[in-house]
């Protein structure tokens, strides 16, 4: 039941969380302002903005217009639903709410909104190739805040932030800007702030461990040409969200294999 509810609770952030990104690249508020279809403008209504169900129901169509809406919106619910509950699983083990102490809660309500800024990330680097400031600043801050009060030192958070930001701040300076942008030295700031010393490393290793093997796949496949962009902050984002949740388990098992 409670897994339920905390999918359910995940996928209205979902919905959330597409309105943000939208209204982001739009420059708009996404704290005031009613939902539109994008195509003819016509208020979307409770009954079309059910998360998941109503693109299902309407077969992912406008229920005005019949326009033919992005399948971004159901797969950023789904997920976010599903990072939702993994996030809770693993904070609160066996989902067992009756031995929840408030530190486990305020852990919680932490790696929710971290994942959901990890979302945002993701998505909008993969649809608009950035990685936007008032995005990842303020994450950084709360990132620190949190973990801080979690028990991190500063100087552990420190040491990581320096390394996952520097570690990209190098290469852009090498390169002058051709490898990569501003915002990853950011996010690299931000990866660190989350996950602390030496977890960064982790991150950083998985992030480029995915972003090679799919690189790989789309010049296989002919999707990516070489020298074309490819969205680093998504692998990023996957390599932070999978090192909160099995950062230690999948660093034994890659020693594991030189042993």
């Amino acid at each position: 039941m409670i897994v339920a509810f905390v999918f359910i609770f995940g996928l209205f952030i979902g919905s959330f969380l597409n309105v943000v990104i939208l209204r982001l690249h739009r420059a708009e508020s996404f704290i005031k302002g009613t939902s539109k279809c994008l195509f003819c403008r016509h208020r979307l209504y409770p009954k079309d903005l059910i998360p998941l169900f109503s693109y299902i129901f309407l077969k992912g169509h406008c229920r005005y217009c019949q326009k033919k809406f992005s399948r971004q919106y159901p797969l950023v619910e789904f997920f976010t639903g599903l990072a939702f509950v993994l996030i809770f699983g693993k904070v609160i083990p066996n989902f067992d709410l009756t031995t929840v102490t408030a530190l486990q809660f305020l852990h919680l309500l932490d790696w929710w909104a971290i994942v959901s800024f990890l979302i945002i990330i993701f998505v909008y680097d993969f649809k608009y190739y950035l990685i936007l400031d008032k995005v990842v600043l303020p994450g950084i801050v709360l990132a620190i805040l949190a973990n801080l009060f979690l028990g991190f030192s500063i100087l552990n958070l420190l040491l990581a932030i320096l390394v996952g930001g520097g570690f990209f701040l190098l290469q852009f300076v090498i390169s002058k800007g051709r490898w990569i942008g501003g915002g990853d030295i950011r996010l690299g700031a931000f990866m660190g702030a989350i996950l602390g010393w030496p977890q960064v490393l982790t991150a950083l290793f998985l992030s480029y461990i995915l972003g090679s093997f799919i690189s790989i796949f789309l010049l296989l496949g002919k999707r990516k040409d070489w020298g074309d962009k490819i969205p680093f902050g998504t692998f990023l984002a996957i390599g932070t969200f999978l090192t909160m949740l099995w950062g230690p388990i999948l660093v034994n098992w890659y020693l594991s294999l030189f042993y």
